[in-house]
């Protein structure tokens, strides 16, 4: 079960280490600096709260999220569906323009025949026909080949290492709106529910796999924190320098001013690495959460996944401007975190499949601290974004 546990993983913490992630990380930390640590910190204590939680009501059950929110109350589940998918498909738009961008750096083709290709590739690899262990090694390889080339690119930047780990526990500032957005994009949404939703669809679940499933989870938040870490020492160590970040394409200027025209291509690399992965992790979890919905769907999976890709490749086409989308799209999932967790929490509660199995209570206790802190920073986090524009 180790490669489907770390397929798991992996599949989660690529589905977060996506271009928002790389732009997200990059932009935040040229405005909080070495700061910008505490709200990694922050993030990983609030992503763990949430994923144990919704992880195990999901594997306890062997139900999706959205059959547990329909089982607690008729409608609930569509509602959930609906934002995920919505907050699925945002995403998605953005790691196809991240596709699009990364094979023009590599090879100077036009950003919209970048993404129709990627898309053609991310549809090929949905029609393999082990699916499911296809998922598993090849988001594995990606997160691999992520991690090894930023972590070059870190020992080329010479980042302040110690400033920044006094910094992540003793912030000088803080920023509310880039937590919600961070947490949203590393764990919000479709993400926190990717690695779940992977193991119960390779039969996973009941009280016996809960070792398995906490430490499935808690391998894919170490990932994915891991990944921001080095981000944002590759990025603090440039802007400490007094380079000012492209505003267009902020983690394009952390690796291209480390390494030049060979740490641009390590970005082209890393970019179309991180956002082929996340176009696989938003298409499959988006799918998941409506095909047991409508039975019918059952059987088209491979055909609702490739509309899905095309939808998403043709609005970029179409319309363009990833930042901004990939910055309100990791805002947006900040929202649906919440209400999300709050379903699940209520559910242990509340429905026989998961009252059977008693929660321990500082486990449920760091779900509703997650809850809580989320839904109101989320609120004051708009208010910031409003009162800022």
């Amino acid at each position: 079960m180790t490669g489907l546990s770390l397929g798991a993983a992996f599949l989660m913490a690529n589905s977060s280490i996506g271009p928002g992630f790389l732009t997200q990380t990059s932009f935040y930390t040229e405005q909080l600096i070495t700061s910008f640590g505490f709200v990694i910190l922050l993030s990983i204590l609030l992503d763990f709260g949430a994923q144990i939680n919704i992880w195990r009501s999901i594997t306890l059950s062997g139900m999706r999220a959205q059959e547990i929110a329909n089982e607690l109350l008729p409608g609930l589940g569509h509602l959930l569906s609906a934002l995920v998918v919505l907050g699925g498909f945002a995403f998605n738009i953005g790691n196809i323009a991240g596709c699009g961008l990364a094979l023009n750096i590599l090879t100077g083709i036009p950003f919209a025949q970048g993404a129709i290709i990627s898309g053609i590739i991310a549809i090929c690899i949905f029609w393999v026909q082990e699916i499911g262990k296809m998922l598993d090694q090849l988001t594995k390889y990606l997160g691999i080949i992520k991690i090894g080339l930023t972590l070059v690119i870190v020992y080329a930047a010479h980042p302040p290492i110690l400033q920044a780990i006094h910094h992540t526990f003793i912030p000088e500032k803080i920023s509310l709106l880039a937590i919600v957005t961070i947490v949203g994009g590393t764990v919000g949404g479709y993400i926190t529910f990717s690695g779940a939703h992977r193991l119960i669809d390779a039969g996973i679940q009941g009280p016996d796999h809960i070792p398995f499933v906490t430490k499935s989870a808690g391998t894919g938040i170490l990932i994915s924190s891991f990944m921001r870490f080095i981000l944002f020492l590759a990025a603090v160590g440039i802007v400490s320098k007094g380079i000012h970040l492209d505003k267009n394409n902020p983690a394009a200027t952390v690796f291209e001013s480390a390494g030049g025209r060979w740490g641009l291509f390590v970005f082209g690399i890393v970019l179309w690495s991180a956002a082929i992965s996340s176009v696989i992790g938003a298409s499959y979890t988006s799918y998941s959460f409506i095909k047991h919905l409508q039975s019918k769907l059952f059987k088209k999976e491979r055909l609702i996944i490739t509309a899905f890709i095309i939808l998403s490749t043709s609005i970029f086409v179409a319309v363009g401007k990833p930042k901004e989308l990939l910055l309100m799209a990791g805002l947006l999932n900040g929202f649906i975190l919440p209400f999300a967790l709050a379903i699940m929490l209520i559910a242990s509660r509340k429905l026989p499949i998961l009252k059977q199995y008693k929660y321990p209570f500082w486990i449920e206790l760091s779900g509703w601290v997650v809850v809580v802190l989320m839904g109101s920073m989320s609120v004051f986090a708009v208010i910031e974004k409003v009162t800022t524009n």
